[in-house]
């Protein structure tokens, strides 16, 4: 870790040790009144939450647990197969209060500090794009964080997420079943169908999220499939 990334370090408790190999960050807003708030409840050992790193809006980091340690953020959660996200995960959290507290768009100066912030994450653990998610793709029925005013498109500029593929035509599965099939296979828990629908259009279709199959939604699927099995999301 580069120490000029980080401005304070403020150590958490909550966290244990890792049980798999680091292949994943995950994206979080704390949905909270405000920085000093979520700092105490990250460090609060009666909350058991954590994360590594805590970005307020004015751009400063704050590293919470190390790396080489799980930290407590991602819950009950799946992505691709794996069930253990914290073992496998670089947690961050972004000063945000969140759907409940008067959501917002994510400030210039917060953005500027997780981009290379998370630059050096996935350099350094060779992070494929495809594993930097948000914690709504992993825990659909649970979050919704970051959001829908999350801005992805500026992390796909810089190689870090997966970029919105564009359409090139529209699609209907040929039932809803084959759809959600292709969407597990994508990556997401569709215990809750509906709930996984919304947490795939907050991310890829953030200005319209209905929680139902449309052909919209399933051309974008078909296209990420395609960029996955031509190996273009890792």
């Amino acid at each position: 870790m580069n120490r000029w990334l980080v401005q304070r370090t403020v150590a958490s408790p909550n966290w244990n040790a890792r049980a798999l190999p680091i292949t994943m960050v995950v994206l979080h807003y704390t949905g909270m009144d405000s920085a000093e708030a979520a700092l105490a409840r990250l460090c609060d050992p009666a909350a058991e939450v954590s994360a590594h790193y805590l970005i307020d809006e004015d751009g400063t980091v704050i590293r919470l647990v190390d790396e080489a340690n799980r930290a407590w953020h991602a819950g009950r959660s799946w992505w691709r197969g794996l069930t253990d996200i914290n073992s496998a995960s670089i947690g961050i959290e972004l000063v945000n209060p969140g759907h409940d507290c008067g959501y917002r768009p994510f400030a210039e100066a917060q953005m500027a500090a997780l981009i290379p912030l998370l630059a050096d994450i996935v350099q350094r653990h060779g992070i494929a794009p495809g594993n930097v998610v948000g914690h709504s793709d992993v825990a659909p029925a649970r979050k919704t964080d970051p959001g829908e005013l999350f801005d992805w498109d500026l992390l796909a500029r810089y190689r870090l997420a997966l970029p919105k593929p564009k359409p090139r035509m529209r699609l209907i599965y040929d039932n809803d079943g084959a759809f959600f099939l292709a969407l597990e296979r994508f990556g997401y828990d569709i215990a809750d169908r509906a709930a996984a629908i919304r947490a795939f259009e907050r991310r890829w279709r953030p200005h319209r999220i209905t929680g139902e199959i449309d052909s919209q939604i399933g051309a974008l699927l078909f296209e990420l499939l395609i960029a996955r099995d031509l190996g273009q999301d890792c």
